[in-house]
């Protein structure tokens, strides 16, 4: 045999690389497929328990603040912020939670996924010097997220920051309007959606249906994490010091692509912490892989957003621009990125003094906080049903809409499934002062006379106050006190206007009329009842 010609041996241990290759490959679509097939089965599952199911989802993340520990609590107990997030992505698609909801959400799931690599630095607690490092290495994702969060928070709070920010990214990039999903994964296609819809045609029960595809859920993130993990080779720390860390560039660069291709950025974390500990890499050569890490985790979501709705495309862009902007802060300003290094590495000098006061910290941070905060606001919210009566064409019909309001902020939700009732929409009401935001429409309760000049996508418009009614009484059980009237009117729309009649006390949408150029009324939308809940 000539010298350089491949032996059969050789010839054949490719073969059987290219088999292992092709083999694992096969495996990784398969469960993103499987992966995908669940979120569609989740969300045909929320869209078939109906209004109560989703009025108590409305009702445990209305706090902004109890959802954000909610995001924490369940995201630490499950060690999986792919699983948060993906089942966040598909209940807003559902329209069981709206986006300004689930925002806080995502944050907290941010935070709570820290908690793996923070426990993986409890194994040195038998090393003191070891264990000190473990703790850094282990807590610094966690202060990063803490920080983030404390930036980020209070914008979403106050002026809905990330909210209208990937609200106008989605609406950009796919020019249609922010809703619920109408339909399937557009990645592909409807054979998902007939298998979904015939299984929950069989099965019927809506609880059940979510068990199932939360099983689903979590076997394939499981499965596909295992095969990426050793496809890739993450078994020894020699392979992440001779890839991963040989400049700050490429190790973010790392970071972001092998957690995007694990989706797991608990995994890629948490085995930086040993090396971190035996003094491999230090902890500022490890915090570029982190950050990257922290940027691949968001694949999830977007993969989660597959689903035919830009108000999943939005919870997901949103969950980027988080991580996005905390690594755009925390990465390259030299001093900032101290900060959280110098808080991991306290924590780390606290417990080299106080052995238990790591366990300490992942017990009040993760569990006994989120806890306490959930318990306690457990009723600062109210829900309100409302009930309106549509006349048009002489035909009658009604549509119902949950509200839940939270110090001045209230989301109104309206769910399908009951007789009469319209398609699934969701839309928001803000308001601060004489100034009321209702579904992005502005009112300003000011004086009668008073008109300002608008456009938005219908064109240019003149909104005019014409009176204020100190009483508006709509049907013998119902009247309600202090109505400002608008008169909008499109200069393309000469001959039709539409009349709103706005609560002030209340912030509600009282009737919506539509008249003609003589004062005719078209078509009339009135509140018809009001239950609390």
């Amino acid at each position: 045999m000539k010298s350089g010609q491949p032996t059969s041996e050789t010839i054949g241990s490719r073969k059987a690389q290219w088999r292992i290759l092709l083999r694992n490959t096969a495996y990784i679509v398969g469960a993103l497929v499987v992966f995908l097939f669940a979120l569609e089965l989740m969300l045909s599952s929320l869209q078939h328990l109906g209004k109560t199911a989703a009025e108590t989802i409305i009702l445990a993340t209305s706090n902004p603040f109890t959802a954000l520990f909610i995001g924490l609590l369940i995201t630490a107990i499950i060690q999986s912020s792919t699983a948060t997030t993906s089942m966040t992505v598909a209940l807003v698609a559902s329209g069981s939670l709206t986006l300004e909801s689930a925002i806080p959400i995502i944050m907290g799931a941010n935070v709570g996924t820290t908690i793996t690599s923070t426990i993986v630095s409890l194994g040195f607690l038998p090393k003191k010097k070891e264990f000190r490092r473990a703790v850094a290495a282990g807590t610094y994702h966690d202060f990063f997220n803490i920080l983030t969060v404390f930036i980020l928070f209070p914008l979403e709070y106050y002026f809905q920051f990330l909210s209208h920010l990937s609200e106008s990214i989605a609406t950009t990039l796919f020019k249609q309007p922010i809703g619920p999903s109408q339909g399937s994964f557009s990645l592909l296609g409807g054979g998902l959606s007939a298998i979904t819809d015939s299984i929950v045609s069989t099965i019927g029960n809506g609880f059940i249906l979510i068990v199932i595809s939360l099983i689903i859920l979590f076997s394939s993130i499981l499965f596909f994490r295992k095969v990426l993990t050793k496809l890739l080779g993450f078994g020894s720390s020699e392979t992440f010091q001779r890839f991963f860390f040989q400049s700050p560039l490429k190790s973010f660069a790392w970071g972001v692509l092998t957690t995007a291709a694990i989706r797991s950025s608990s995994v890629t974390t948490s085995l930086v912490v040993p090396l971190v500990a035996k003094k491999v890499v230090t902890l500022r050569s490890a915090v570029p892989f982190i950050l990257g890490a922290n940027i691949g985790t968001t694949i999830s979501a977007f993969l989660a957003a597959m689903l035919n709705s830009n108000i999943a495309i939005s919870i997901a862009i949103a969950h980027f621009l988080f991580n996005f902007i905390g690594v755009m802060i925390f990465f390259p300003i030299p001093a900032l990125r101290e900060i959280p290094i110098k808080l991991a590495t306290g924590l780390g000098r606290i417990t080299l003094k106080y052995r238990l006061a790591g366990l300490l910290y992942l017990l009040v941070m993760f569990f006994i906080v989120p806890f306490s905060l959930i318990y306690f606001n457990r009723d600062a919210v109210s829900i309100t049903e409302l009930t309106y009566q549509r006349i048009e064409n002489n035909k009658t019909t009604y549509f119902t809409v949950i509200t839940k309001t939270f110090e001045n902020q209230a989301m109104r939700i309206v769910y399908p499934g009951e007789k009469n009732t319209e398609p699934s929409l969701i839309y928001s009401v803000y308001r601060k002062n004489n100034l009321l935001i209702i579904n992005n429409e502005l009112f300003e309760l000011n004086k009668p006379g008073f008109c300002r000049d608008g456009e938005d996508r219908d064109g240019k418009f003149k909104s005019c106050i014409r009176e204020i009614l100190p009483r508006l009484i709509l049907n013998p059980s119902l009247s309600l006190d202090s109505i400002f009237v608008f008169q909008k009117q499109y200069e393309r729309q000469v001959n039709v206007s539409t009349w709103r009649y706005i609560s002030s006390p209340s912030n509600l949408l009282v009737k919506k009329e539509r008249r003609d150029t003589l004062g005719n009324v078209i078509s009339t939308e009135e509140l018809y009842k009001i239950v609390k809940k």
